[in-house]
């Protein structure tokens, strides 16, 4: 597993994801774990290095 810090889009606070590195690109919702608000998660792995990464509030 490949431990992520980044800016929630909501509260700016920075949070921690664990991101699998076998799966190449992926996009799935995961709650944010200060304010609870949905983030769509995007990262995307080459030769198990992350090369993108993105994190968006969700319109709600």
């Amino acid at each position: 597993m490949y431990e992520h810090f980044f800016q929630c889009p909501y509260c700016w606070e920075d949070i921690s994801m664990l991101l699998d590195p076998s799966i190449k690109k992926q996009t799935y919702v995961e709650d944010c774990e200060v304010c609870c608000n949905p983030i769509e998660i995007t990262p995307e792995f080459q030769e198990s290095e992350l090369i993108a990464f993105s994190a968006r509030d969700i319109e709600q």
